[in-house]
Protein backbone atom coordinates (compact mmCIF):
# COMPACT_ATOMS: atom_id res chain seq x y z
CA UNK A 1 0.00 0.00 0.00
CA UNK A 2 1.19 3.51 -0.85
CA UNK A 3 -0.26 6.79 0.37
CA UNK A 4 -0.88 9.92 -1.67
CA UNK A 5 -2.36 13.39 -1.25
CA UNK A 6 -4.57 14.88 -3.93
CA UNK A 7 -3.29 18.38 -4.68
CA UNK A 8 -6.78 19.61 -5.59
CA UNK A 9 -7.00 20.64 -1.94
CA UNK A 10 -4.80 23.58 -2.94
CA UNK A 11 -4.99 24.07 -6.69
CA UNK A 12 -6.24 22.87 -10.06
CA UNK A 13 -2.85 23.67 -11.62
CA UNK A 14 0.35 22.89 -9.70
CA UNK A 15 2.90 25.66 -10.21
CA UNK A 16 6.20 26.68 -8.62
CA UNK A 17 4.37 28.50 -5.85
CA UNK A 18 3.09 25.11 -4.68
CA UNK A 19 6.48 23.40 -4.62
CA UNK A 20 6.98 24.05 -0.85
CA UNK A 21 4.05 21.69 -0.25
CA UNK A 22 6.09 18.75 -1.48
CA UNK A 23 8.57 18.90 1.37
CA UNK A 24 5.76 19.16 3.92
CA UNK A 25 3.90 16.18 2.46
CA UNK A 26 7.06 14.08 2.29
CA UNK A 27 7.93 14.95 5.89
CA UNK A 28 4.41 13.98 6.96
CA UNK A 29 4.96 10.54 5.51
CA UNK A 30 3.27 10.47 2.10
CA UNK A 31 4.70 8.33 -0.66
CA UNK A 32 3.39 10.57 -3.41
CA UNK A 33 0.91 13.17 -4.64
CA UNK A 34 -1.98 13.20 -7.08
CA UNK A 35 -1.43 15.88 -9.70
CA UNK A 36 -4.45 17.55 -11.36
CA UNK A 37 -4.17 17.72 -15.15
CA UNK A 38 -6.31 20.47 -16.62
CA UNK A 39 -3.77 22.68 -18.41
CA UNK A 40 -0.05 23.03 -19.05
CA UNK A 41 2.57 21.82 -21.51
CA UNK A 42 5.36 19.26 -21.56
CA UNK A 43 7.98 21.69 -20.26
CA UNK A 44 5.82 22.51 -17.26
CA UNK A 45 5.30 18.90 -16.25
CA UNK A 46 8.98 18.01 -16.77
CA UNK A 47 9.85 20.76 -14.30
CA UNK A 48 7.23 19.45 -11.89
CA UNK A 49 8.62 15.91 -12.16
CA UNK A 50 12.11 17.19 -11.35
CA UNK A 51 10.81 18.85 -8.20
CA UNK A 52 8.95 15.72 -7.14
CA UNK A 53 12.16 13.76 -7.64
CA UNK A 54 13.99 16.23 -5.40
CA UNK A 55 11.63 15.22 -2.60
CA UNK A 56 11.43 11.53 -3.40
CA UNK A 57 7.73 11.64 -4.22
CA UNK A 58 5.96 9.42 -6.74
CA UNK A 59 2.69 10.52 -8.33
CA UNK A 60 -0.60 9.63 -9.87
CA UNK A 61 -2.71 12.07 -11.90
CA UNK A 62 -6.34 13.11 -12.11
CA UNK A 63 -8.32 14.76 -14.89
CA UNK A 64 -11.88 15.30 -16.11
CA UNK A 65 -13.65 16.38 -19.30
CA UNK A 66 -15.94 19.28 -20.19
CA UNK A 67 -18.90 19.69 -22.58
CA UNK A 68 -16.56 20.66 -25.42
CA UNK A 69 -14.62 17.39 -25.06
CA UNK A 70 -17.24 14.80 -24.22
CA UNK A 71 -16.48 11.08 -24.78
CA UNK A 72 -20.17 10.10 -24.72
CA UNK A 73 -21.54 12.86 -26.93
CA UNK A 74 -23.61 12.01 -30.04
CA UNK A 75 -21.37 14.50 -31.87
CA UNK A 76 -18.28 12.73 -33.33
CA UNK A 77 -16.30 15.97 -33.10
CA UNK A 78 -16.91 16.29 -29.37
CA UNK A 79 -16.01 12.64 -28.84
CA UNK A 80 -12.77 13.17 -30.75
CA UNK A 81 -12.02 16.20 -28.58
CA UNK A 82 -12.60 14.01 -25.52
CA UNK A 83 -10.18 11.42 -26.88
CA UNK A 84 -7.62 14.11 -27.67
CA UNK A 85 -7.82 15.39 -24.10
CA UNK A 86 -7.28 11.90 -22.71
CA UNK A 87 -4.28 11.38 -25.01
CA UNK A 88 -2.82 14.67 -23.75
CA UNK A 89 -3.44 13.66 -20.13
CA UNK A 90 -1.77 10.30 -20.71
CA UNK A 91 1.25 12.02 -22.27
CA UNK A 92 1.56 14.43 -19.33
CA UNK A 93 1.19 11.54 -16.88
CA UNK A 94 4.04 9.75 -18.64
CA UNK A 95 6.24 12.85 -18.40
CA UNK A 96 5.46 13.01 -14.69
CA UNK A 97 6.41 9.38 -14.24
CA UNK A 98 2.90 8.66 -13.05
CA UNK A 99 1.48 5.15 -12.91
CA UNK A 100 -2.23 5.88 -13.10
CA UNK A 101 -4.54 8.43 -14.71
CA UNK A 102 -7.61 8.73 -12.49
CA UNK A 103 -10.81 10.73 -12.42
CA UNK A 104 -14.35 11.04 -13.79
CA UNK A 105 -13.33 11.59 -17.41
CA UNK A 106 -16.32 9.69 -18.74
CA UNK A 107 -18.67 12.71 -18.96
CA UNK A 108 -18.82 16.43 -18.10
CA UNK A 109 -19.36 17.16 -14.41
CA UNK A 110 -22.86 18.30 -13.44
CA UNK A 111 -24.25 18.10 -17.00
CA UNK A 112 -27.53 16.18 -17.07
CA UNK A 113 -29.94 15.01 -19.76
CA UNK A 114 -32.88 14.25 -17.49
CA UNK A 115 -32.48 10.49 -17.89
CA UNK A 116 -29.97 7.73 -17.30
CA UNK A 117 -27.24 6.75 -19.74
CA UNK A 118 -28.38 5.45 -23.09
CA UNK A 119 -27.00 2.46 -24.95
CA UNK A 120 -25.52 4.81 -27.56
CA UNK A 121 -23.71 6.77 -24.84
CA UNK A 122 -22.30 3.57 -23.37
CA UNK A 123 -21.11 2.48 -26.81
CA UNK A 124 -19.57 5.86 -27.61
CA UNK A 125 -17.78 5.97 -24.27
CA UNK A 126 -16.42 2.45 -24.58
CA UNK A 127 -15.09 3.17 -28.06
CA UNK A 128 -13.29 6.33 -26.89
CA UNK A 129 -11.86 4.70 -23.77
CA UNK A 130 -10.63 1.68 -25.71
CA UNK A 131 -8.70 3.96 -28.06
CA UNK A 132 -7.31 5.93 -25.12
CA UNK A 133 -6.33 2.70 -23.38
CA UNK A 134 -4.27 1.70 -26.41
CA UNK A 135 -2.28 4.92 -25.94
CA UNK A 136 -2.04 4.31 -22.19
CA UNK A 137 -0.71 0.82 -22.80
CA UNK A 138 2.10 2.19 -24.97
CA UNK A 139 2.91 4.68 -22.19
CA UNK A 140 2.69 1.96 -19.50
CA UNK A 141 -0.03 3.86 -17.67
CA UNK A 142 -3.19 2.48 -16.13
CA UNK A 143 -6.46 4.33 -16.69
CA UNK A 144 -8.66 4.29 -13.59
CA UNK A 145 -12.04 5.85 -14.35
CA UNK A 146 -14.08 7.16 -11.41
CA UNK A 147 -17.78 6.77 -10.83
CA UNK A 148 -19.48 9.72 -9.13
CA UNK A 149 -22.68 10.07 -7.18
CA UNK A 150 -25.95 10.77 -8.99
CA UNK A 151 -25.93 14.44 -7.95
CA UNK A 152 -22.73 15.07 -9.92
CA UNK A 153 -23.31 13.00 -13.06
CA UNK A 154 -25.71 10.52 -14.64
CA UNK A 155 -23.45 8.31 -16.74
CA UNK A 156 -21.48 6.38 -14.12
CA UNK A 157 -22.84 6.37 -10.57
CA UNK A 158 -22.30 2.93 -9.00
CA UNK A 159 -19.62 0.28 -8.69
CA UNK A 160 -21.83 -2.04 -10.71
CA UNK A 161 -21.98 0.49 -13.56
CA UNK A 162 -18.23 1.04 -13.39
CA UNK A 163 -17.46 -2.67 -13.56
CA UNK A 164 -19.81 -3.06 -16.52
CA UNK A 165 -17.99 -0.27 -18.34
CA UNK A 166 -14.60 -1.87 -17.68
CA UNK A 167 -15.90 -5.16 -19.02
CA UNK A 168 -17.35 -3.45 -22.10
CA UNK A 169 -14.08 -1.66 -22.87
CA UNK A 170 -12.25 -4.94 -22.29
CA UNK A 171 -8.71 -3.57 -22.27
CA UNK A 172 -5.84 -4.45 -19.87
CA UNK A 173 -5.04 -0.76 -19.32
CA UNK A 174 -8.56 0.37 -18.51
CA UNK A 175 -9.81 -0.11 -14.96
CA UNK A 176 -11.95 1.78 -12.47
CA UNK A 177 -11.45 3.19 -8.97
CA UNK A 178 -13.19 3.33 -5.61
CA UNK A 179 -13.97 6.62 -3.86
CA UNK A 180 -15.32 6.43 -0.31
CA UNK A 181 -17.26 9.70 -0.67
CA UNK A 182 -19.30 8.58 -3.67
CA UNK A 183 -19.74 5.05 -2.34
CA UNK A 184 -21.05 6.48 0.93
CA UNK A 185 -23.92 8.02 -1.05
CA UNK A 186 -24.63 5.35 -3.64
CA UNK A 187 -23.78 1.91 -2.25
CA UNK A 188 -26.08 0.02 0.14
CA UNK A 189 -23.51 -2.60 1.19
CA UNK A 190 -19.91 -1.36 1.44
CA UNK A 191 -18.19 -4.72 2.11
CA UNK A 192 -20.26 -6.39 -0.60
CA UNK A 193 -19.54 -3.60 -3.06
CA UNK A 194 -15.80 -3.73 -2.47
CA UNK A 195 -15.70 -7.52 -2.64
CA UNK A 196 -17.73 -7.52 -5.85
CA UNK A 197 -15.62 -5.24 -8.00
CA UNK A 198 -12.09 -5.02 -6.63
CA UNK A 199 -10.93 -7.28 -9.45
CA UNK A 200 -11.31 -4.25 -11.76
CA UNK A 201 -10.14 -1.54 -9.33
CA UNK A 202 -6.76 0.15 -9.86
CA UNK A 203 -6.97 3.09 -7.44
CA UNK A 204 -8.70 4.23 -4.23
CA UNK A 205 -9.66 7.67 -2.95
CA UNK A 206 -10.02 8.16 0.79
CA UNK A 207 -12.58 10.94 1.19
CA UNK A 208 -14.87 11.79 4.10
CA UNK A 209 -18.64 12.09 3.71
CA UNK A 210 -18.43 15.91 3.84
CA UNK A 211 -15.14 16.10 1.88
CA UNK A 212 -13.31 17.16 5.05
CA UNK A 213 -10.58 15.46 7.08
CA UNK A 214 -10.82 11.65 6.84
CA UNK A 215 -11.94 10.17 10.13
CA UNK A 216 -14.06 13.12 11.25
CA UNK A 217 -17.32 12.07 9.59
CA UNK A 218 -19.51 9.01 9.25
CA UNK A 219 -18.07 7.00 6.35
CA UNK A 220 -18.05 3.32 7.35
CA UNK A 221 -14.29 3.31 7.75
CA UNK A 222 -13.85 0.05 9.63
CA UNK A 223 -15.91 -1.85 7.07
CA UNK A 224 -14.11 -0.07 4.23
CA UNK A 225 -10.56 -0.81 5.33
CA UNK A 226 -11.31 -4.37 6.36
CA UNK A 227 -12.92 -5.04 2.98
CA UNK A 228 -9.99 -3.48 1.12
CA UNK A 229 -7.49 -5.57 3.07
CA UNK A 230 -9.55 -8.71 2.62
CA UNK A 231 -9.74 -8.13 -1.13
CA UNK A 232 -5.96 -8.07 -1.33
CA UNK A 233 -5.78 -4.50 -2.60
CA UNK A 234 -2.24 -3.18 -2.30
CA UNK A 235 -2.24 -0.05 -4.47
CA UNK A 236 -2.54 3.69 -3.85
CA UNK A 237 -4.72 5.13 -1.10
CA UNK A 238 -5.04 8.84 -1.94
CA UNK A 239 -6.63 11.36 0.41
CA UNK A 240 -9.04 13.67 -1.39
CA UNK A 241 -10.56 16.72 0.27
CA UNK A 242 -11.84 20.06 -0.99
CA UNK A 243 -11.94 23.59 0.37
CA UNK A 244 -13.43 26.99 -0.50
CA UNK A 245 -10.05 28.35 -1.57
CA UNK A 246 -10.73 27.75 -5.26
CA UNK A 247 -14.15 29.24 -6.17
CA UNK A 248 -14.67 27.27 -9.40
CA UNK A 249 -13.67 23.96 -7.84
CA UNK A 250 -15.69 24.74 -4.71
CA UNK A 251 -18.75 25.34 -6.87
CA UNK A 252 -18.17 22.12 -8.84
CA UNK A 253 -17.78 20.05 -5.67
CA UNK A 254 -20.57 21.89 -3.80
CA UNK A 255 -18.35 23.15 -1.00
CA UNK A 256 -20.19 26.11 0.55
CA UNK A 257 -18.65 26.09 4.02
CA UNK A 258 -15.34 25.40 5.73
CA UNK A 259 -15.00 21.66 6.32
CA UNK A 260 -11.84 21.71 8.44
CA UNK A 261 -9.82 24.23 10.48
CA UNK A 262 -6.75 24.06 8.22
CA UNK A 263 -5.36 22.21 5.21
CA UNK A 264 -2.52 21.04 7.45
CA UNK A 265 -5.04 19.14 9.58
CA UNK A 266 -6.38 17.40 6.49
CA UNK A 267 -3.08 15.91 5.39
CA UNK A 268 -1.47 15.33 8.81
CA UNK A 269 -4.47 13.95 10.69
CA UNK A 270 -5.83 12.37 7.54
CA UNK A 271 -2.65 10.38 6.96
CA UNK A 272 -2.40 9.39 10.63
CA UNK A 273 -5.99 8.10 10.49
CA UNK A 274 -5.45 6.28 7.19
CA UNK A 275 -2.33 4.47 8.36
CA UNK A 276 -3.85 3.52 11.70
CA UNK A 277 -6.97 2.08 10.08
CA UNK A 278 -4.97 0.20 7.48
CA UNK A 279 -2.78 -1.32 10.15
CA UNK A 280 -5.58 -2.38 12.49
CA UNK A 281 -7.78 -3.74 9.70
CA UNK A 282 -5.20 -6.28 8.54
CA UNK A 283 -5.99 -9.96 8.96
CA UNK A 284 -3.81 -13.00 8.90
CA UNK A 285 -4.22 -14.96 5.75
CA UNK A 286 -5.23 -11.97 3.63
CA UNK A 287 -5.75 -13.09 0.04
CA UNK A 288 -3.16 -12.49 -2.63
CA UNK A 289 -3.75 -9.16 -4.44
CA UNK A 290 -6.08 -9.64 -7.39
CA UNK A 291 -4.89 -6.45 -9.03
CA UNK A 292 -1.45 -4.91 -8.90
CA UNK A 293 -1.26 -1.40 -10.44
CA UNK A 294 1.34 -1.28 -13.16
CA UNK A 295 0.92 -4.91 -14.17
CA UNK A 296 -1.48 -5.09 -17.15
CA UNK A 297 -4.30 -7.49 -16.53
CA UNK A 298 -2.99 -8.23 -13.04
Amino acid sequence: MRTGMNLLLWTTHVAEEHFPLFGKLKKTGFDGVEVPLFAGDAAHYRKLRKELDNHGLACTTVTCVNPAANPISPDPGLRQAGLDHLKWAIEMTQLLGGESLCGPYHSPLAVFTGQGPTEDEKKHGADVFRQAADVAQQAKIMMAIEYLNRFECYFLTTAKDAKALVQRVNHPHFRTMYDTFHANIEEKDIPGTIAGFMDVVAHVHISENDRGTPGTGHVHWDETFKALRKSGYDGWLVIEAFSRALPDLAAATRVWRDLFPSTEEVYTEGLRFLKAKWETSGERGVSTPRFCPGLPGG
